[in-house]
């Protein structure tokens, strides 16, 4: 579960992150002490997801939204409403916002 951070993150001190490029146009970054999934983001700018458990209080976000519906699992179901993006949906979302 990530929060959407737009393109509005900055990062103090990056001594202590690890950055796998996941795609021609993404990346994903880690805490190299822990190992642990810190946030995603497009290699252009422009969009920015951060884990929710990395913030002190995650309860403070709504979830609001499911991407990769397609992929997921078939007993993996939320309880509450959300917007749901199939992969190729997000994709094309990401795609968009890296050409701004």
């Amino acid at each position: 579960m990530s929060v959407s951070c737009g393109d509005t993150l900055s990062i103090q001190d990056e001594s202590q992150l690890r950055v796998f490029r996941s795609s021609d146009w993404a990346e994903r970054i880690s805490c190299t002490n822990c190992g642990g999934a810190l946030f995603w983001r497009l290699t252009g700018g422009g969009f920015v997801a951060v884990a929710a458990f990395a913030f002190d209080d995650p309860s403070r976000f709504a979830f609001t939204e499911e991407i990769f519906v397609d992929e997921q699992p078939v007993s993996y179901a939320f309880a509450n409403e959300t917007h749901r993006m199939t992969g190729a949906e997000v994709v094309a979302a990401m795609q968009a916002k890296e050409g701004n």
